[in-house]
């Protein structure tokens, strides 16, 4: 039912049948019923009609709704398979090119590690396409179960400490935070040299926090190209979700990645 015909039925309906009543009551009814009971039978009877048609009105809204919100959710899942898809062509094809260079040039060693770089996308890239929010079960499982892959991909020991509820953000909130952690998860595979990391996320929908760390060698602040390590897009991704960005030189050693939202006072 589209919204034009809910709009029409809403003006029309109340008005035939209050004002059907009325007619008759002035015409057939007046012999048996003083105006005082009248006016209570009226009342009663918009009451009535009023709890009925509104309920019924707010629930199609509500179907409209969430209908919407599904569409939403599903074009933001396929968006982000769009951007790793790019991600995945804009590496290979850049390793490529390097690989081809130093196999003309004869430099067998450079040529191994295009090689590897490539598989490292190619690993990286399965990883973030086979665990999108579209899946079954909570985000706490699968943020847990795709770090507990990458840390057997790559090598590096990472704690997870997750204090967020079930249900806590809708599909399109869950795909931005997903993609920031995969992001952050990347850099440190790429840049870090790190050994240990440490994933936490705390808080309720109003106010919560995401940290990240590692104690690799550590973000070099002045030399930072936001380009390269992704920062631009995980501080807009951020943002989308109401929440701050930040990152910086820990001061246990490493990087420090903290995205956080405040309540509104």
């Amino acid at each position: 039912m589209s919204y034009r015909l809910i709009q029409i039925l809403t003006v029309i309906l109340p008005t035939i049948l209050i004002g059907g009543f009325e007619f008759f009551r002035h015409d057939f009814l007046l012999g048996h019923l003083s105006m005082e009971t009248g006016n209570v039978f009226i009342t009663i009877l918009t009451f009535v009609l009023s709890l009925v048609f509104s309920s019924w009105v707010f629930h199609i809204i509500k179907i409209k709704n969430d209908q919407l919100a599904k569409e939403q959710a599903k074009r933001a899942v396929y968006e982000e398979r769009e951007r790793l898809a790019r991600e995945l062509h804009d590496g290979i094809a850049q390793s490529l090119f390097f690989l081809n260079v130093k196999l003309k040039q004869g430099d067998v060693v450079a040529a191994s590690r295009a090689v590897s770089t490539i598989d490292h996308h190619v690993r990286q890239a399965i990883f973030n396409l086979r665990s999108t929010p579209e899946e079954d079960g909570s985000m706490s499982f699968r943020v847990t179960k795709w770090i507990s892959e990458w840390s057997s991909f790559t090598g590096i020991d990472v704690q997870v400490d997750f204090g967020i509820t079930n249900d806590l953000f809708t599909l399109k909130e869950e795909v931005q935070i997903f993609a920031i952690i995969q992001e952050a998860f990347a850099n440190i595979r790429k840049h870090s040299e790190s050994t240990k990391a440490q994933i936490g996320f705390i808080g309720t929908q109003d106010q919560w926090q995401l940290r990240i760390w590692d104690n690799g060698c550590g973000i070099d602040l002045a030399l930072l190209s936001e380009r390269k390590y992704g920062i631009s897009m995980m501080r807009e991704r951020a943002r989308q979700v109401g929440a701050g960005f930040h990152i910086s030189k820990s001061e246990l050693g490493g990087t420090e990645i903290i995205v956080k939202k405040e309540m509104l006072k």
